[in-house]
């Protein structure tokens, strides 16, 4: 069903028709690893997801590490209290005693309560509805903006002329981050990530440490002008992290630092990668890009079913504190979980046609934002700048089209394109 309708004469590629593809052999399943994934895993992971979810759903990358491609067993990990998003048990031995080390292990996503809890509720009452409706005009100003400045172009990248654009404006504004010193945030973001894949090389770690080192440098002046002149509490979240709870307990110094950071990058990356993918699965189904500009009214369930479709985030990670059984297999306390949420988010058992692009969908109840405590903070927010994003593109480019093959991001915990070049027919 993936296939490309419309007679546009400039098309670049094609999306592959899953009834065209080599399904993965049982033996290649069998050697599955993330570590070594196999060749054209970054480009189209879902043959190996379908493949995992009938032959291995649950699948022993290690001695004490499984891969879950269900949707159930990835929802039922999710929610179970016997799993941990601690991660100092894997990140001390591939990070060592290392900046990137202190940062990922004192951020809120990859910490339990009680730091999770406080820091989320610090957060979360920065982001209510109230604070998220008064973003919607500014945000509505700045999209349009970035697509007049594209409608003048003669060579357009929807990535850097526009998707990884919106996040960082967002986030610099609830940081309160002056506008003159927001170049550096996008670089600093791409690297500490960067380093969270399953094997990141020494070049990436080494880029990932000066990132942490530069970034909190740069934090601890915000941070010192923010405790001088405070913001309003209401909208400033960097201001509200800094007093923290009425008759609360504030965070130390690092943690404020770290979980900056960690906004920054939540923000950036999956935002980026939300838009960037939603735009290259809407014009590889014309169709569907098609209807969303005829159907304006569709955006909100457009943003569900392309996050649901192209996920940004496709492994998450957790690790168990008791021995628990999912799917057949009994699972040790101290094993690593590989939340397949790509997979998941493609499991015919869920999601009726779940390889075909329906922007009406409905349910979508899908894995994207996560589940349970540790649910994105920031998901309400990702969803505002998708639907404008999508909306807007659709209402003033519906013939929007490849200029030329796009470039896909290598890294295969974070899906996205680092180029996605376009003609403004």
């Amino acid at each position: 069903m993936l296939h490309w309708l419309g007679s546009h004469s400039n098309h670049i590629a094609m999306p592959a028709d899953p009834k065209n593809q080599i399904e993965p052999s049982t033996d290649a399943v069998a050697r599955f690893r993330l570590i070594d994934p196999p060749a054209g895993f970054v480009d189209d992971p879902y043959p190996w997801y379908a493949q995992l979810r009938r032959e291995s759903p649950v699948h022993r990358l290690g001695e004490r590490s499984f891969f879950l491609s269900r949707y159930d067993d990835v929802l039922a990990a999710y929610r179970d209290p016997r799993t941990s998003s601690d991660k100092h048990a894997e990140f001390t031995p591939k990070f060592g005693d290392s900046p990137l080390l202190e940062h990922h292990t004192t951020s809120l996503v990859f910490n339990d309560p009680p730091l999770h809890t406080r820091v989320r509720r610090l957060i979360m009452g920065a982001l209510n509805q109230r604070a998220i409706k008064k973003m919607e005009q500014g945000l509505i100003q700045l999209i349009d903006e970035l697509l007049d400045d594209i409608e003048n172009q003669s060579s357009v990248d929807m990535i850097s002329d526009f998707a990884a654009r919106i996040p960082i404006e967002v986030i610099g504004n609830l940081l309160d981050v002056p506008r003159d010193e927001r170049a550096p945030l996008r670089d600093w973001s791409l690297a500490i990530l960067s380093a969270l894949e399953p094997v990141p090389k020494p070049p990436v770690l080494q880029t990932g440490n000066q990132a942490v080192i530069e970034f909190t440098d740069y934090l601890k002046i915000l941070v010192r002008g923010r405790r001088h002149s405070p913001g309003d509490p209401a909208v400033d979240v960097l201001t509200r992290l800094i007093q923290g709870e009425k008759d609360g307990e504030k965070l130390t110094e690092s943690e404020l630092l770290h979980n900056c950071i960690f906004l920054l990058n939540a923000g950036h990356e999956t935002t980026t990668n939300l838009i960037g993918n939603g735009l290259h699965a809407l014009i590889s189904h014309r169709d569907q890009l098609e209807r969303l500009a005829a159907e304006p009214a569709l955006a909100d369930s457009a943003v569900e079913e392309l996050l649901r479709f192209e996920s940004p985030l496709q492994l998450n990670n957790r690790l168990t504190t008791e021995s628990m059984t999912i799917g057949e297999k009994t699972i040790p306390a101290g094993a690593f979980l590989t939340l397949g949420v790509g997979a998941a988010n493609r499991d015919p058992d869920q999601f009726d046609q779940a390889e075909h692009l329906d922007i009406g969908r409905s349910p979508n109840n899908h894995l994207a934002f996560g589940q349970g405590r540790h649910a994105c903070s920031g998901m309400n927010v990702a969803r505002l700048e998708g639907r404008i994003a999508f909306a807007a593109v659709a209402r003033r480019f519906p013939s929007i089209d490849l200029s030329d093959t796009p470039e896909r991001d290598p890294r295969i915990r974070f899906r996205g394109f680092r180029h996605l070049p376009v003609v403004i027919n």
